[in-house]
């Protein structure tokens, strides 16, 4: 078996033979920034500092052949070669921040609704135990043994006494995964989770104002961010912008609706880039930001969508003064190199 050793604390991980740095790290309960699991997104990037390492197959644009002569990593495909593999991580205290995810739980599909004509929503009740996670994180779906790889799918509910999670997904014509769930996941059946995984949590002690923007099935972590905060009675200013492409794509305006009237300091701002509706901002999110946000210095920032969309909403909030440790991020990908779109 292998260590992978922490640095500055000392602390060491055992890694399983065949395990990613990440999968380890995840299993001891450790959090490393990740999104894509697939080498496309870089979050994950890390300076290894001995040892050696089997990076798998990822892509230059998330790992550069400069950054890999200067020994850094993605932890999402590196997998150890040596017996002992020390990298940069964390503080001196290297304290537990994640759940470990298990795999192939069992939950029976209890609910389909369809939010838009693109977007699923399915809810899913586990049949054993109940899988702890934070708001904001995602689960892996699908069904190998059929030939449906598994997809990386955030959310949508904050955590709830009897487990029940809800995932939206987005139909893709050539996502074999996507197709599946929504022509052939029906209630009542019994399929395989794995999780929880991912880094896109809120700081429970963080008291800041707070933007969420979001576009798509980008919502679904947004909504169990804003809804886990909500919850436990946060007092400052939470804003949902959310930008669809028509009235047709515009869902859970029930649930907002609910929001904004059960909590006073609750906003939601929906906006539509290629249709017109009375009442619904026009245009796209870093174009109308300057007008909602004079200044976003003293903001907490969530964003989650494309990555085209994040990385303009990202910028547009830094040009507003948004801090970059206030700044929090999720982009989905087609996940090409692990065997094609969702």
């Amino acid at each position: 078996m292998t260590v992978i050793r922490l640095q500055p604390s000392g602390r060491e991980v055992p890694c399983e033979p065949g395990d990613t740095v990440l999968a380890a790290l995840e299993r001891a309960g450790y959090a490393l920034p990740n999104n894509c699991r697939a080498g496309a997104c870089g979050e994950c990037k890390t300076k290894v500092l001995a040892g050696e390492f089997d990076q798998g197959m990822v892509l230059d644009m998330a790992l550069s052949p400069e950054e890999r002569e200067a020994g850094f990593g993605l932890m999402c495909m590196a997998k150890p070669l040596s017996e002992t593999l020390e990298i940069e991580f964390g503080t001196e205290d290297a304290k537990p921040k994640l759940f470990p995810p298990r795999e192939r739980m069992l939950f029976a599909v209890t609910d389909r609704i369809e939010r838009t004509p693109r977007i699923l929503e399915i809810r899913l009740r586990p049949l054993g135990e109940v899988m702890r996670y934070w708001p904001g994180q995602y689960v892996q779906l699908g069904d190998p043994a059929a030939g449906v790889p598994l997809r990386s799918y955030s959310i949508a509910n904050a955590p709830r006494p009897d487990g029940e999670i809800s995932l939206q997904v987005t139909r893709k014509d050539d996502g074999r995964t996507s197709r599946w769930v929504h022509e052939r996941l029906v209630t009542g059946e019994m399929v395989k989770v794995n999780g929880p995984y991912g880094t896109f949590i809120g700081d429970p002690s963080v008291d800041t104002p707070v933007l969420c923007m979001a576009a798509g099935s980008g919502l679904a972590p947004i909504l169990a961010l804003a809804e886990a905060a909500l919850r436990r009675g946060y007092k400052k200013r939470v804003t949902l912008v959310f930008s669809a492409r028509t009235v047709d794509d515009l869902y859970d305006g029930g649930l907002m609706a609910y929001w904004q009237m059960k909590h006073r300091n609750f906003r939601y701002r929906p906006t539509l880039t290629r249709d017109k509706k009375d009442g619904v901002l026009t245009g796209r999110v870093p174009d109308i930001l300057p007008g909602l946000f004079p200044d976003l210095s003293d903001h907490s920032v969530f964003a989650a969508g494309t990555p085209e969309f994040v990385e303009a909403c990202v910028a547009a909030a830094r040009r507003l003064g948004a801090r970059d440790e206030l700044i929090h991020t999720e982009g989905y990908f087609a996940q090409d190199t692990a065997g094609g779109p969702a």
